[in-house]
């Protein structure tokens, strides 16, 4: 059950393998991510000593959290992988040109995980021919539904 979908990553990238990981959270967040309260936008995953981060990612606080804790909306969550799929992952980020995103935050038999996407980067000219290419196929369905 997807709770954020990063859609914006799918038009300015292009989606060559995706991965699942769990990612170690605090309580409140997790109490917000239920409330519907993240967004994953803007964020992105880098690889640092042999461990695997997510920053960027933005959940507001429930005003109902608890009172002795001093929540940060932004902070750097550490994503969990095994050893072997971030040996994979770096080899993969090393070549030129990949970088990795979050694509979709959801549930897992009630754990929160992140779907990480290894993207190569769209060019300008890329985008417009998707475009072009979405608009001929609403396009071919109006004239279908109209024919028949």
């Amino acid at each position: 059950m997807s709770i954020v979908a990063n859609k914006k990553a799918f038009h300015d990238y292009f989606i060559e393998e995706k991965l699942e990981a769990g990612i170690a959270l605090e309580g409140w967040e997790v109490k917000a991510i239920r409330g519907g309260r993240a967004s994953i936008k803007e964020s992105y995953v880098v690889i640092r000593n042999g461990e695997v981060f997510l920053f960027g990612m933005h959940i507001t606080p429930l005003l109902a959290a608890s009172s002795h804790v001093r929540p940060d909306p932004v902070r750097t969550r550490k994503l969990l992988l095994h050893n072997r799929q971030i040996g994979k992952l770096i080899g993969q980020v090393e070549r030129a040109g990949y970088t990795l995103l979050p694509l979709d935050l959801h549930f897992q038999r009630g754990r929160i995980k992140v779907e990480i996407g290894l993207a190569k980067g769209k060019k300008q000219y890329d985008k417009r021919e998707a475009e072009k290419e979405r608009d001929w196929v609403r396009e071919k369905a109006r004239l279908m539904r109209e024919k028949g």
